[in-house]
């Protein structure tokens, strides 16, 4: 992702920031401080979680913090009295105030805290709801009418997919068409939290199409895109509209839910905010967020019991107490993942993100054979399910099977550019090229996972053994001094149980470098 504010580029692919597209040299603390801020510019980022991110929770000094602020701000050309980029809350944390452009699409991270909720006609702990508009065409409408129309119908069709999301039929969504301006019309007609609308316009035998997802409780902006293509594309078009709305509305109303449950308070969670609220927790993959996140599952299902999602979440954090080994009986979080994944089965067997954590809890026992399944059933469940997608190309490529984990993670990464596991998408890629012994290439995907913001520990453990491979030892030996230095006690065999590599060969190759960085 490329985020461009001023003269500035922060590109998180390359681990670059240039400016007037020249590359400055910045630190890698420096640069996954800016990262942080960057893509958190809708909040404030309090010290707590910046230590978190950018040092892995190891204690460090204020004046640790302040050096890489204020070097962040140095390479910026901003400084401490100016603050044009970063807003210093004093005693709180940080904010990136700056108006930023994410590959093309205008998010403006200033202004003021987002308006109090206001009673609405929908229940708060019933499930989100959307109605998709027919598309507005411009221009010579007549031209365009059929594509306004059939766009629309492709969308709500393969939203009705998602389990968790209530979507308008046809019928009632396209006879509201001349409201697409009054969305409190809209939720009045319809009773619904979103609306999804979109216009067209062609011109020079180009179609361009601008699709928006707006709250309809306060009529801001959730999400906006555009997509052009020759008009004899309109059939590719179709798809790539359809892939990317779909991904982004698996991430976009989940955040924008639990933006929005902050603002309640806290003693009068209903079920699905606090379970919107353990997923901005969850994501974190640290210790103290995890735990957060498991109580606001726990809470979840103590307000619904048969919520099936808040099970899913709470397979997800038992799974991840298991996998980073946050704590000492890794079998009884191992259990503890399965048993709530088939709980939530067992409430909802058609939703993809229970199939995907019945598919992850397969991985903690090292059966990727059990797994696979599991990670079909939820991206036939949803063909865009992006995690879905990558976690079958981490299954892949664990499996010795290169070359498909490769295409399916790249497909996870098309779909999801801003998916909270993108670090993973791209330690993905280098496992993939692992397991087809292309060293060099491994070594430089897995760079690009470790440096990335948010990646833990095992990325870097990655990292050290891909260097390794392909020969570089210096690097190697620097990315093992950090596995080290933010977790002493990790081992070959807690890599080997979290990366169960059935290829003898590959896993062989692997424990032989990492033994020889010392673990």
């Amino acid at each position: 992702m490329v985020c461009r504010f001023g003269d500035f580029e922060l590109d998180t692919h390359r681990v670059e920031l240039r400016f007037d597209g020249e590359a400055r040299h910045v630190e890698p603390q420096v640069f996954a401080l800016l990262a942080l801020l960057v893509e958190n510019g809708d909040r404030l980022v309090s010290k707590e979680e910046i230590v978190e991110k950018v040092w892995d929770g190891r204690i460090v000094t204020e004046s640790a913090v302040a050096s890489r602020v204020k070097s962040a701000r140095q390479a910026l050309r901003d400084d401490g009295r100016a603050q044009r980029f970063i807003k210093t809350i004093h005693g709180q944390g940080f904010r990136f105030v700056a108006e930023v452009r994410r590959d093309e699409r205008l998010v403006s991270f200033e202004g003021e805290q987002a308006p109090e909720i206001e009673a609405a006609g929908v229940e708060p702990s019933a499930r989100p709801s959307i109605a998709v508009l027919p598309f507005q065409p411009i221009g010579n409408a007549d031209s365009l009418a059929t594509i306004a129309d059939a766009l629309p119908h492709d969308l709500i069709t393969e939203l009705s997919r998602l389990r968790w999301l209530f979507v308008t039929a046809r019928g009632s969504s396209f006879r509201v068409r001349d409201a697409v301006h009054d969305l409190g019309e809209v939720r009045r007609l319809l009773g619904v939290r979103y609306c999804l609308s979109g216009t067209l316009d062609a011109a020079n035998g180009n179609l361009e199409v601008n699709v928006q997802l707006a709250d309809t409780r306060d009529e801001s902006v959730v999400w906006a895109d555009r997509f052009a293509a020759p008009l004899d594309d309109v059939h590719e078009i179709r798809s790539e509209i359809r892939g990317r709305v779909l991904t982004a509305l698996e991430i976009r109303i989940p955040l924008h839910e639990a933006d929005r449950a902050r603002l309640t308070v806290s003693e009068n969670l209903d079920a699905w905010s606090a379970y919107h609220l353990g997923l901005q927790h969850i994501y974190r993959f640290n210790r103290q967020d995890n735990a957060a996140a498991t109580a606001l599952f726990e809470r979840a299902i103590a307000s619904d019991p048969d919520f099936a999602r808040a099970h899913a979440g709470l397979s997800f954090s038992h799974f991840q107490t298991a996998f980073m080994r946050h704590s000492d009986d890794v079998a009884a979080a191992s259990a503890e993942s399965r048993r709530f994944a088939e709980r939530g089965v067992d409430l909802d067997p058609l939703d993809p993100f229970l199939n995907f954590m019945m598919g992850r809890a397969h991985w903690l026992v090292g059966d990727l054979e059990g797994s696979q399944p599991w990670l079909d059933r939820a991206t036939s469940i949803s063909p865009n399910y992006a995690q879905g997608i990558y976690a079958s190309a981490w299954t892949e490529a664990l499996s010795g099977r290169g070359r498909e984990g490769r295409e399916r993670v790249d497909l996870a990464m098309r779909l999801s550019p801003l998916d909270p596991l993108y670090y993973a998408m791209l330690a993905t890629r280098s496992l993939s090229h692992t397991a087809l012994a292309e060293d060099a290439e491994a070594a430089d995907w897995a760079e690009r996972a470790a440096r990335s913001p948010g990646a833990h520990v095992l990325i870097a453990m990655i990292a050290a053994a891909a260097h390794g491979l392909a020969g570089h030892e210096a690097r190697g030996a620097t990315w093992a001094a950090n596995v080290r230095e933010r977790n002493p006690a990790l081992t070959r065999a807690d890599f080997s149980r979290s990366f169960p590599m059935k290829s003898e060969t590959m896993r062989r190759r692997v424990s032989e470098v990492l033994e020889r960085f010392g673990f």
